[in-house]
C-alpha cells in the first residue's frame, strides 16, 4: 500500500481574514491566499503543517467538544509541549489544558483558537512496536 505522509487540517470559518491573522499573528504561520478562487481559501503554513481556511458562510464553527461532550478539532505533534505552553502563556493565548501527561500516555496541551476549535499539541510516550507509526524525536531517534 501506498505510504501515508502528511495530512492538511481543513478549517471552515465565518470570517478567513480573522482566522488567518491569529494564526498568523499568534502561532507564526505563513499564509497563502486565495480568496479570488472559485472556492476561496486561505494556506496556512509552518514547518510541516498546513491548515487550509475555507468560508463557512456565515455559519458558526461547531468544535467537537461542542457538538460531542469531548475531543479535539486538530492534533499537532510537537516535541516539548511544556515549553510550547511557556510560548502561548506569553503570547495570551487560551489554553484550555495546561501541560500534563493523559490517561492515554501522551504528553500534550491544549489550546483554542480564535473559532472555538480545540487544538492540541502533544506526542505519544510509548508507541510499543507499532509498525505503521513513525514517531522521532527532533534527533531523529525512534522513541
Amino acid at each position: 500500500m501506498q505510504k501515508f505522509y502528511m495530512t492538511h487540517l481543513i478549517f471552515p470559518t465565518p470570517n478567513i481574514k480573522q482566522t488567518r491573522d491569529f494564526y498568523v499573528n499568534s502561532l507564526g504561520f505563513n499564509a497563502v491566499e486565495y480568496l479570488g478562487s472559485d472556492e476561496p481559501h486561505v494556506c496556512l503554513y509552518k514547518d510541516d503543517i498546513e491548515i487550509v481556511l475555507t468560508d463557512s458562510k456565515g455559519r458558526k464553527v461547531v468544535p467537537n467538544h461542542e457538538l460531542y461532550g469531548y475531543g479535539y478539532d486538530a492534533y499537532v505533534v510537537v516535541y516539548d509541549p511544556e515549553e510550547l505552553q511557556n510560548d502561548f502563556d506569553k503570547l495570551g493565548l487560551k489554553i484550555v489544558r495546561r501541560f500534563s501527561v493523559t490517561d492515554y500516555n501522551n504528553k500534550e496541551l491544549l489550546l483554542e483558537d480564535i473559532d472555538g476549535r480545540w487544538i492540541a499539541f502533544g506526542v505519544k510516550l510509548d508507541t510499543g512496536d507499532w509498525t505503521n507509526f513513525n514517531n522521532k524525536n527532533k534527533d531523529n531517534v525512534p522513541r
